[in-house]
């Protein structure tokens, strides 16, 4: 017997009929003597009903209030859920993250998880129940409902897996596992039987959806075994996620390609090269919750310099205006350029550490492309490119056959 946590995303419990697959499929597992916690979240388009109502409202929706509101898409899954068990002859309860406790902190519209309350859970679970959890939701030490954020089903699924020491955490979603890279671009790219935890983390950093990044760092704390699997295909082992020591095979020395197309990048012309110049050009961007991605300075020439960074295209004009209307006048720059039709590419893998040449490979393989490179950063385990948005599909794929990711291992 094992226990296990499921996590199912809103696609898989998109419909009544999907419900009633999901029970069949926990149902299953129940049968065979597992214990299990399912996690669901609201059923596919409900948040961004309840948002959409919310804003014909209140041009900016009180975050206590959208909080509250948007917390009863989970609701409606988890009852529903519970009945289609229960319709199967499963004992099941199904709880809201309040009822659990699922404590947060008190950042409405994304909460962190403090600290949850197990006991009542375990007494469920050893009295033979399915328990059934809100996904996304918890509450704060004054009784406020609190919601963790887009994806944050995932990060309630690990954290309870972590609480109450599951044997493995199992992410149902409408994909089969973790692919090389996006099927979509490159029809080629294939399931990965598994993955580290360090390139997982860079890969959903580096804009793959599949995962949540905050599930996988809370996973990779906790040293929670973590599997992508298909709600959709009745058989399939899937992805797992786990640690470098886990594994006594040969790591591939590439494991994936990332890319992101929801970049944009500014360039601060004509800066006084002097210390705390980067401060006074990041520190008001950080201010206003602004997340900063790659960041280049240019040689100094006449004691001027050229600063450029990227950050997240939706927030691509409220950055140009805080640069210009604040910073510019204050440093005294020259001039402030930008634009949001980029695209970042990235090469992951942790067999990187043991093998040279991997960033020269892949610049000679855009240069062969035609693809120019603006920007260029590096870590232990990836090389990340920036480049015009309209050459990223061909870059994904040629990188993708440079480093022979289409052939099984």
């Amino acid at each position: 017997m094992a226990f296990y946590v499921q996590k199912y995303g809103g696609t898989s419990v998109g419909s009544t009929e999907r419900i009633k697959n999901v029970a069949r499929r926990v149902a299953r597992f129940y049968n065979q003597g597992h214990q299990i916690i399912v996690v669901v979240s609201a059923m596919s388009g409900e948040t961004n009903r309840l948002i959409t109502l919310a804003h014909e409202v209140q041009e900016s929706p009180d975050p206590r209030e959208l909080d509250v509101m948007v917390s009863t898409g989970e609701q409606v899954s988890i009852a529903l859920l519970a009945m289609a068990l229960k319709a199967l002859n499963v004992k099941a309860k199904s709880y809201t993250g309040s009822q659990v406790k699922i404590l947060t902190d008190s950042a409405f519209t994304k909460a962190r998880i403090l600290d949850i309350e197990s006991n009542h859970i375990r007494a469920d679970l050893d009295n033979g129940y399915v328990v059934i959890v809100a996904g996304f939701q918890g509450i704060d030490e004054k009784g406020n409902i609190t919601t963790l954020g887009r994806g944050g089903s995932d990060t309630t699924g690990v954290a309870l897996a972590a609480a109450l020491k599951a044997d493995e955490c199992q992410i149902y979603t409408d994909v089969d596992g973790i692919y090389t890279t996006d099927p979509r671009v490159v029809p080629e790219a294939r399931r990965l039987a598994s993955i580290t935890f360090e390139e997982m983390l860079e890969m959903a950093s580096l804009g793959s959806k599949v995962l949540q990044i905050r599930s996988v760092e809370f996973a990779g704390k906790y040293k929670v075994k973590l599997r992508v699997l298909s709600s959709f295909e009745e058989e399939g082992e899937g992805t797992l996620i786990t640690f470098e020591e886990d594994g006594n095979m040969e790591q591939p020395v590439i494991s994936g390609i990332a890319f992101n197309r929801d970049e944009a990048k500014i360039t601060v012309l004509g800066v006084p090269d002097h210390p705390g110049v980067a401060y006074q050009i990041l520190g008001p961007v950080a201010d206003v919750n602004i997340d900063v991605d790659m960041i280049i300075q240019n040689v100094s020439h006449d004691d001027l310099t050229d600063f450029s960074f990227t950050v997240h295209r939706n927030d691509f004009k409220k950055t140009m205006n805080i640069i210009r209307e604040k910073i510019q006048p204050h440093i005294g720059a020259r001039d402030v350029i930008g634009g949001d039709r980029i695209a970042k590419v990235s090469v992951v893998g942790v067999g990187m550490r043991s093998h040279a040449g991997i960033a020269s490979e892949m610049f000679r393989v855009l240069a062969e492309e035609g693809i120019n490179i603006q920007m260029i950063a590096t870590s232990e385990i990836k090389v990340s490119v920036v480049v015009d948005e309209k050459y990223m599909e061909l870059a994904v794929r040629v990188l993708h056959k440079a480093f022979n990711l289409e052939q099984a291992l």
